[in-house]
């Protein structure tokens, strides 16, 4: 069979062929087995090595007795051994979930015990929480630390290479769930959103058939991994770089000397950023000495960006710009800004988030969810191959979030222009980005109401030069208390992730409420925000 011609370099690629995830692998070792797929910390991993690594995970699983339905989860920082991992689960049937590995030991906790996994694999880095997190895993029959060894635990690589090469041809489901990824919650609770094998691929075989010239990829570009796994962001670029048939480096973490030595190094010529990490990489001093030659392209999102500081990447780094919009339940990207509307001089489309892809449809909808006029805000829903099956066993928060019909309510407040760019005015849930972690107030609050000499507590969001937007608490103290904005904080970061938790604390008298007790927030968050023309940032 040959490749479809569809005009524009990404022809290479038969689209077709990758109807599950565990596809990718297979296809691209067919083709191009001796190229590279990953390089990451001087390992090089070829796609033949990758889909031989992949089925040895899949045919482990089985022999463990985790197949079709199952959850496995990975606690790690970025590693090349996630990817077989991952490739692997899939190719079993069973389902990836990445853990955050930022967060506090009761968070990672929860999500263990509502996945059901089966399965944990571990990264290095994080071992001491096993223990902590034990009672919480009823359900798990077997755990493997990845590039180290730990008393009465398994060898990663030990036991995947005990395990056959053969592909085991399991039957997957286009509609069966690929990943279950952990969203925060609007109730202090994290939702693990279902992700189809159909979602995660069929958006991407949109964009690649669109042929838009900022998507292109050839077998010689290199793409740069930097953003965590446990986020749509990271597993998502990486999934993204396979399907073409790339290679990535992948970065443990992020660290902007980092990103600068790879791009350099490794002649990266794409790579994706949230606003925050591309500040922090553009002010540090190798910034403008470092070669971007090879450099096409910076794709960016997951909050809004400042246009003085998009101008200053742009001057920087002198590629091409692409802000990226989407979510964990639309498998990440629904919405982009291309190069072409980029520009020095600051369009008024640089405020948008960009057009809607192909096969995304998009509208904006009133309380009532009847759609309004142009330049009208309200919340913006969208419907595409690309969302969520659902939240995993939450029945009521999958139904108001997904229409019968199949439209998916953002949860963010804007407008649609006339020629159809859509733009970011305010959120319609009280959900803060912080550096592009999403930051629920529920789950700060949760946290901090515990503390002895608190009586009442409300947790916004706040603008952050550095970080978009913080996490400040208001206050009410019990009578006579003296506890200090440091107890708060650390009190915090005792119970939740250090990037949820407040970073300042205001004491009030009384937290403003409507008639019902509702926390008026908005009017909390106005002394902060109303000097800004938008109610993001």
């Amino acid at each position: 069979m040959q490749p479809a011609a569809i005009g524009g370099v990404s022809s290479y690629i038969e689209h077709d062929r990758m109807q599950s995830l565990g596809d990718i692998a297979r296809y691209h070792a067919e083709r191009r087995g001796h190229a590279p797929a990953f390089r990451f910390e001087g390992r090089t991993t070829s796609y033949a090595e990758l889909n031989d690594r992949s089925n040895r995970v899949a045919n482990g699983l089985v022999a463990d007795g985790i197949g079709p339905g199952d959850r496995v989860a990975y606690l790690g920082k970025n590693s090349d051994y996630y990817f077989e991992l991952l490739l692997g689960c899939v190719k079993a049937g069973a389902v990836i979930t990445p853990i955050n590995w930022r967060l506090a030991a009761p968070e990672i906790a929860y999500i263990m015990a509502d996945a059901g996994a089966k399965a944990l694999f571990v990264g290095k880095e994080l071992i001491d929480l096993i223990n902590p997190i034990g009672p919480a895993m009823p359900h798990v029959r077997l755990i493997a630390t990845m590039e180290t060894q730990a008393p009465n635990l398994l060898r990663y690589e030990e036991w995947r290479d005990s395990h056959s090469d053969g592909d085991p041809a399991i039957e997957i489901s286009a509609d069966s769930p690929a990943f279950q990824l952990y969203t925060s919650g609007t109730t202090g609770r994290p939702k693990g959103a279902m992700l189809s094998h159909r979602a995660v691929l069929g958006m991407r075989r949109c964009i690649a058939l669109a042929d838009f010239e900022w998507n292109r990829w050839t077998p010689d570009d290199v793409g740069l991994l930097a953003m965590p796994v446990g986020h749509i962001a990271g597993t998502g670029w990486g999934i993204t770089s396979l399907y073409n048939g790339a290679m990535s480096v992948i970065a443990r973490e992020f660290n902007p000397r980092d990103v600068l030595e790879y791009v350099e190094r490794d002649r990266v010529s794409k790579l994706f950023l949230v606003p925050a990490a591309l500040q922090i990489v553009a002010r540090d001093p190798r910034a403008r000495s470092t070669d971007y030659s090879r450099l096409k392209c910076i794709f960016y999102g997951a909050s809004p960006i400042p246009l003085d500081l998009l101008r200053e990447c742009m001057d920087v780094f002198g590629c091409g710009f692409a802000q990226q919009y989407g979510m964990t339940e639309t498998c990440g990207t629904i919405i982009v800004l291309p190069p072409e509307d980029h520009s020095v001089d600051g369009s008024a489309r640089m405020r948008s988030a960009g057009k809607p892809l192909p096969g995304v449809e998009v509208r904006i909808l009133d309380e009532r969810g009847m759609p309004v006029a142009v330049r009208t805000i309200g919340e913006i829903a969208t419907r595409s191959i690309a969302n969520m099956s659902g939240y995993w066993n939450l029945p009521e928060a999958t139904s108001a979030a997904l229409s019968p019909d199949g439209w998916l309510r953002t949860g963010d407040a804007g407008f649609m222009d006339e020629d159809g760019y859509v733009y970011i005015h305010d959120r319609v849930k009280d959900l803060i980005i912080s550096g592009g972690e999403n930051i629920y107030p529920a789950e700060v609050e949760n946290a901090i109401f515990g503390h002895p000499e608190v009586a009442d507590v409300a947790v916004i969001g706040v603008p952050d030069e550095k970080w978009g937007e913080s996490v400040k608490a208001l206050v009410v103290r019990k009578a006579g208390a003296l506890t200090s904005d440091a107890d708060i904080i650390a009190w915090a970061r005792e119970r939740i992730a250090h990037f949820k938790a407040p970073k300042s604390v205001d004491f009030i008298a009384v937290l403003p409420r409507n008639a019902s007790g509702k926390i008026l927030r908005r009017e909390l968050r106005e002394p902060y925000w109303k000097a800004l023309g938008r109610r993001v940032n």
